[in-house]
C-alpha cells in the first residue's frame, strides 16, 4: 500500500471509508423522506422539491417496467443535456433495477447505433432537441421504446434569466410506434396498474455504464455496479468535510460525464442538497444563478472558469458564498486559480479520475491543496507510478503510468474481455487498473499528471509533454486558450506547435509568443510554429480535443 501521502491526510478523517450497502436509488428515497418539501432541483427559477422529484421517479420507473418491459440488469440508454428530466430518468432506471447507459448528447445517429448495439439497450430516454438523431433507430435496430422529454415541461415559473430557445421550445414529439412523450409516460406510470415493483437491486447489481472517449477504436462501456458507484458518491462530500442539506451546487458540468454525475448530481442528492441545473454553459446565467441562489459548491473544468473570470460583467455577480470550487480534466492555469482566490477566497481543488474509476481516485486534501496537481489517492485507494514497459514501480519523482486499486474501480469493459485483461495488472498481490495516463509522485506523495501514455512529442530525442508546455503558455497575458501538438520537422523529426486562441483585444504575434516562450522554458519545448484560431475544438465535457488537432496537423 502506498502510504507516502498519509502525513498530509485531511485531519480527523479515516484512511478507509465504509460506503453504504444500498443501491444508488436509495439515496434519493432517503433524501425524499428526510427533506420532502426542500428544493432538490432549481431549473431557471422553477423548483422541484424532493417529494416531487421522487414521485416522478417512481412513476417513470413503473412505466419502464410495465409498459417497456424493463427487467433487472437491462441496459437503458439516457441521452439528454442537464435537466430535471435527466435526474429523474437516471434514478428511475435504477429504481426499475436496470443499468443506466449515459451518452453524450452530441452524438450523431451512427454513433448512437453503436451504443445501442453494443450495450444491448432496447429502451432509451432522450430529449426532444436531439431526438431526431435517434428517431430512425427506433424499431429499425434493437431499440424498441423511446421516451422523449421536453425541457419546457419543467419550466413552471416565469424567469428573468436568459433561457435558450431549445429549453423554451414547446412539446413536439413525433407520432410513431414505440415513441411516447415524457408527460404521457409519467401520466401512465402514475396509474395504479403501472405501479413499480419491489426494488431488488443489490450493491453487486449493474448500476451505470459510462463509455470511454474511444481514443483507440470505438468507445468501450465501463461496467460499474452499485457498490463502485456508491463509493465515490459517499467519498466526495466526506473528503471536503461533508456536504450538508443547506448546500447548493451549480450543476453545469454534464451529467452524462462521471464527474458531473458523481461529484455534483449524485453527491448532492446523497446529502439532500439543492442542484441549480444548467443544460449548457452560459457565463452570464451562471453568474446570476450563483448570486441569486447563493451557490456554495461549483465543480467545473478549467475552460469554464477561464471564460467566467474574463466576463466584463463579472463585478455584477456575488460569488462570495462559494465554499468549494473543484474540478479536473485538465490542470487549472496558475494565473486563473490566483484570480479566483483573490475574488472569492477559494483555492481551486483539483482532482483526478476516469470513467473507469467513476470520478475521482485522487483529490487534493482541503487543508493542503497544490496547484496543477492531481492530489493524493483518497479513501481506500492504493495508487502507484509504474514503468509501463517493465511493470515495476519507478523511483519518486520519475515519470510512469498511474495505476489505481480501490473500491471505485470498474468491473471491466462491456463485451471486451481482452481489453479488460490488458487494462489490469498485478502488483504486490493486488489487481491494479492501468490508467494509460503518465505522471509522477513528489516527495510528499502528491501525484502530478504529465500526459497520456501516447501523447508525447519526441524532438531530436528530447521528450516534450504537451500538458507541461500548455501550463506554461497560459502565463502569457495574451493567451486565452492553448493546445500543444506535434508538427513534422525535417531536422528534429517532430517539433512543438501551439494552437492558440488570443484574449479579446490582444494583438500578440507568433513571433512575440515564441520570443516570450524562449524566456520561460527549455529551447526544445518552445513552439516552433504558432497557429491562431477563433476557438479550440472541445468535447461535451469541455475538454480540449487535442487529438483532432493532432490528426488535422498530421494530414497536412
Amino acid at each position: 500500500m502506498n502510504t507516502s501521502h498519509y502525513p498530509h491526510w485531511p485531519p480527523g478523517l479515516p484512511h478507509h471509508l465504509i460506503a453504504p450497502e444500498t443501491s444508488v436509488y436509495t439515496n434519493l428515497q432517503i433524501a425524499a423522506l428526510r427533506y420532502p418539501s426542500k428544493p432538490a432541483i432549481i431549473f431557471y427559477d422553477s423548483i422541484l422539491t424532493y417529494a416531487e422529484l421522487h414521485a416522478e421517479v417512481l412513476a417513470l420507473a413503473g412505466y419502464l417496467q410495465k409498459a417497456c418491459g424493463v427487467q433487472r440488469g437491462d441496459r437503458v440508454l439516457l441521452d439528454m443535456q442537464n435537466s430535471p428530466q435527466f435526474i429523474i430518468a437516471y434514478y428511475a432506471i435504477m429504481r426499475a433495477d436496470a443499468m443506466v447507459v449515459p451518452v453524450n448528447p452530441m452524438l450523431m445517429t451512427d454513433e448512437l447505433a453503436h451504443y445501442i448495439e453494443d450495450s444491448g439497450a432496447n429502451v432509451a430516454l432522450a430529449s426532444q432537441e436531439i431526438f431526431s438523431r435517434m428517431q430512425a433507430l427506433v424499431g429499425s435496430s434493437g431499440l424498441k421504446h423511446a421516451i422523449v422529454a421536453t425541457y419546457s415541461d419543467h419550466l413552471t415559473k416565469d424567469t428573468t434569466l436568459t433561457v435558450p430557445d431549445f429549453v423554451r421550445a414547446p412539446r413536439d414529439v413525433p407520432v410513431q410506434a414505440g415513441i411516447i412523450a415524457w408527460k404521457d409516460a409519467i401520466a401512465q406510470g402514475s396509474q395504479a396498474a403501472y405501479q413499480v415493483g419491489p426494488h431488488l437491486a443489490t450493491p453487486d447489481d449493474l448500476a451505470c455504464m459510462p463509455y470511454t472517449s474511444g481514443t483507440t477504436g470505438k468507445p468501450k462501456g465501463c461496467i460499474h455496479n452499485h457498490r463502485s458507484v456508491m463509493f465515490n458518491i459517499a467519498a466526495s462530500p466526506a473528503w471536503s468535510g461533508s456536504i450538508v442539506p443547506n448546500h447548493v451546487a451549480l450543476a453545469v458540468l454534464p451529467f452524462f460525464h462521471v464527474t458531473g454525475m458523481q461529484s455534483v448530481m449524485n453527491s448532492m442528492i446523497f446529502c439532500g442538497g439543492a442542484l441549480v441545473v444548467l443544460p449548457r454553459w452560459d457565463k452570464d446565467v451562471a453568474g446570476q444563478l450563483i448570486t441569486r441562489y447563493k451557490v456554495t459548491n461549483w465543480t467545473l473544468v478549467p475552460s469554464m472558469m477561464i471564460d467566467f473570470l474574463s466576463n466584463p460583467r463579472l463585478a455584477e455577480y456575488d460569488i462570495s458564498g462559494l465554499n468549494r470550487v473543484s474540478g479536473g480534466g485538465a490542470a487549472m492555469p496558475a494565473a486563473i486559480a490566483q484570480k479566483l482566490l483573490e475574488l472569492s477566497g477559494q483555492t481551486y481543488m483539483e482532482g483526478y479520475g476516469l470513467s473507469e474509476t467513476m470520478a475521482p481516485s485522487h483529490l487534493n486534501p482541503p487543508q493542503r491543496m497544490k496547484q496543477q496537481c492531481l492530489g493524493i489517492p483518497h479513501f481506500s485507494t492504493d495508487s502507484r507510478i509504474v514503468d509501463p514497459t517493465t511493470l515495476q514501480e519507478v523511483k519518486q519523482g520519475e515519470t510512469g503510468e498511474i495505476w489505481i486499486n480501490g473500491p471505485h474501480v470498474f468491473q471491466g469493459y462491456w463485451n471486451d474481455p481482452q481489453k479488460t485483461r490488458e487494462s489490469f495488472a498485478e502488483l504486490d498481490g493486488k489487481r491494479f487498473f492501468r490508467s494509460g495516463d503518465l505522471g509522477y509522485m513528489d516527495e510528499e506523495g502528491f501525484f502530478f499528471f504529465t500526459d497520456r501514455l501516447k501523447r508525447m512529442i519526441n524532438a531530436s530525442g528530447f521528450k516534450v509533454w504537451p500538458a507541461e508546455v500548455e501550463s506554461m503558455m497560459y502565463q502569457h497575458p495574451g493567451i486565452q486558450e492553448c493546445c500543444i501538438i506535434a508538427a513534422r520537422d525535417a531536422y528534429r523529426g517532430e517539433t512543438v506547435k501551439a494552437v492558440i486562441v488570443k484574449k479579446p483585444g490582444s494583438d500578440v504575434s507568433a513571433e512575440d509568443i515564441m520570443s516570450w516562450a524562449h524566456e520561460k522554458m527549455a529551447a526544445y519545448k518552445v513552439p516552433k510554429f504558432v497557429e491562431f484560431v477563433d476557438s479550440l475544438p472541445k468535447s461535451g465535457t469541455g475538454k480540449v480535443m487535442w487529438r483532432s488537432l493532432q490528426e488535422k496537423e498530421a494530414a497536412k
